[in-house]
């Protein structure tokens, strides 16, 4: 596969009880591996087409408010995701084996917070937006593709709330 130009965009759904922007923030070099993804449409993403420096916008799911609440960078391509062998992991798949990997993960790193973040109902205003894969009726993907437009507007809505993970 030949190397890319540029970089693209992202959005990763986690529910904030599981892990929030906060444990992000709170973790070691602010980085954390995204473990536990288990779609295939989101799993060929990390495995396949997410690559170094490409941004993510972390988005908290099955909150109140539902909301996008920082962006973060991937440090570290996709890589078989160890929680599927691992019987003593919530994200534990039976039916993977080591040496023949099902699921993989990236790591990512903590760019920015928005505080306050930047909530879905405010998205959904945003007639630009429209076309947003999160915003579609249905959409559950955890791992999904944002547009560059998508990003810039994003970051706009945020600017005045933006702080770096410093």
């Amino acid at each position: 596969m030949p190397p890319r130009s540029a970089s693209r965009y992202w959005l990763f759904k986690t529910e904030p009880e599981t892990f929030s922007i906060n444990d992000l923030a709170a973790a070691p070099d602010q980085t954390t591996c995204w473990n536990g993804v288990r779609n295939y449409q989101a799993r060929n993403f990390l495995r396949d087409t997410i690559a170094v420096g490409d941004g993510v916008l972390l988005y908290h799911s099955n909150a109140q408010p539902l909301a996008i609440v920082g962006t973060t960078r991937v440090v570290r391509a996709g890589y078989p995701d160890s929680s599927a062998w691992d019987s003593r992991s919530p994200y534990h798949d039976p039916s993977c084996q080591p040496e023949k990997p099902v699921w993989y993960m990236v790591d990512i790193q903590l760019e920015n917070r928005f505080e306050p973040p930047v909530e879905r109902a405010r998205l959904l205003q945003m007639p630009q937006l429209s076309g947003m894969l999160l915003l579609q009726r249905g959409s559950r993907l955890s791992v999904q593709p944002v547009t560059p437009e998508e990003w810039r507007i994003i970051l706009e809505l945020a600017a005045p709330t933006r702080k770096s993970r410093r």
